[in-house]
């Protein structure tokens, strides 16, 4: 009999054929219920951890999602998948951090591959009906990275997270379809429909179509990315209420009131959120539905937006694109009538990677192997046994050029650029990263050195 050479890949590729083979007698034990919930998951584009009334900002009105937060948990301490949006949403979907996951950068040369595990992919396998709105960015049409190809049965959005900077385009995605948008003409500036009060109701459809359950509702808006521009009744509401500096726009569109339309644009995105909460409640299945509700990354500065104006970042450090807090902690809410206690706030370290394994356990299905988070639903349930990460990590760039930071207990520390020597903060006396104590704590540093190493794997493309 001839003998197989056993490799690590190998191991692997054997251990996915179980997992996709595994009954559902094997599957994990329910979330602490009969029946497993229905998911709707928010992330919002470009929205800094400071974005949020229920997380300080004082400027912009976002009443709806601070409901979100009074009759659920937000957590003070999550991280998105990177510092930017295709990486980040890449974590989210395969549980893995950006050491590991398969696309880590804005490129469309990188998309997710048929062999990847994602959310969507685990939640049909256990007999939901999957719908995805809004931004995608891991897989065009006829890729093996498209949403298709990941177990969401229907899509209504932008595949390019490109496409996705603008909110009047000729058309967006349905399926594998182009759905044009009536009145809008992006060569020559005409603006009728906006798309994402297209997706939006898009979503709201697929939530009243699948009302018997259990669904997985993605919406992935594309508020607040620049460019920044809204319907002209969401503008009003803050016309005159700020001083304003006109954009003069090149990629992005021109705007006369980038503040107002900024802060428009995040009332409108409210506003929606709140008719979605409100739509599970009046068809009877709020107290069935675990609404999560999150950002990709940390506020842009770019198309007229002003993160310092507004705060956007809270008292955090760096915008997007950076791997200090500003560009990686975002706001996280979790919404679960009866069973998430309304009110609460934790501090439990947590990130993209979590989600996946988090939403596996809800859905009463085994988690893949292979991945880098953990499931937060002792967390969200108010119980013991929470288990914790021994870090969390980021990258930036490619290798022998990259960014790194990664996270252990209350220490943070980051590499800014290839080359430079490591930072160290203490986050519990220094949010806001602004002393540097590596030279104090050089045992910490060696630690993370160690984790930085191991932490990163070369990737693989499809």
């Amino acid at each position: 009999m001839p003998r197989v050479a056993v490799t690590l890949e190998w191991v692997l590729r054997a251990c996915l054929v179980l997992w996709v083979a595994l009954p559902a007698a094997n599957a994990a034990e329910p979330a602490r219920g009969k029946r497993p919930p229905n998911i709707v998951l928010i992330v919002a584009d470009d929205l800094g951890y400071g974005g949020l009334g229920c997380y300080g900002q004082q400027l912009v009105q976002t009443p709806h999602i601070d409901a979100l937060a009074r009759e659920g948990l937000r957590f003070t301490d999550f991280y998105a998948g990177s510092c930017k949006c295709m990486p980040s949403r890449s974590a989210l979907m395969t549980g893995q951090h950006t050491g590991h996951t398969r696309v880590r950068a804005n490129s469309a040369t990188q998309t997710l591959s048929a062999e990847d595990v994602t959310l969507a992919k685990v939640l049909a396998q256990a007999g939901y009906a999957c719908g995805g709105f809004g931004k995608w960015g891991l897989g065009d049409v006829g890729t093996a990275g498209a949403p298709g190809a990941h177990g969401f049965g229907e899509w209504v959005g932008f595949l390019d997270q490109a496409q996705a900077h603008f909110h009047y385009p000729d058309w967006i995605w349905q399926g594998g379809a182009k759905m044009p948008l009536t009145g809008n003409d992006f060569a020559a500036g005409r603006r009728t429909t906006y798309a994402p009060d297209v997706i939006h109701s898009a979503a709201l459809d697929f939530i009243r179509r699948h009302r018997s359950g259990p669904f997985f509702c993605l919406l992935a808006t594309t508020i607040p990315h620049a460019e920044l521009l809204v319907p002209e009744d969401s503008l009003a509401e803050y016309d005159g209420r700020f001083p304003e500096t006109p954009y003069v726009g090149d990629h992005y569109a021109s705007n006369p009131k980038p503040r107002a339309t900024y802060a428009g644009m995040m009332t409108r995105f409210d506003r929606d959120v709140g008719r979605l909460v409100a739509l599970l409640d009046e068809l009877g299945i709020g107290e069935e539905t675990v609404v999560l509700f999150t950002s990709d990354n940390g506020p842009i500065n770019a198309g007229g937006s002003d993160p310092w104006f507004f705060r956007n970042a809270g008292p955090l450090r760096g915008l997007k694109f950076s791997l200090y807090e500003g560009g990686i902690r975002v706001p996280l809410i979790v919404r679960w009538p009866g069973r998430v206690t309304a009110g609460g706030l934790t501090g439990q370290i947590g990130g993209f990677e979590d989600l996946l394994p988090t939403c596996c356990e809800l859905a009463n299905v085994a988690p893949p192997p292979g991945i880098d988070g953990v499931p937060l639903v002792p967390t969200l349930l108010g119980e013991a046994g929470q288990r914790q990460r021994p870090y969390s990590y980021w990258e930036d760039g490619e290798p022998g050029a990259l960014a790194q930071a990664a996270r252990v207990g209350n220490w943070k520390a980051v590499r800014p650029q290839a080359g430079a020597p490591l930072e160290l903060y203490d986050l519990a006396a220094d949010i806001g990263e602004s002393r540097d104590v590596a030279a104090e704590h050089p045992a910490v540093v060696d630690k993370i050195e160690a984790i930085l190493r191991e932490a990163h794997v070369d990737r693989r493309d499809p």
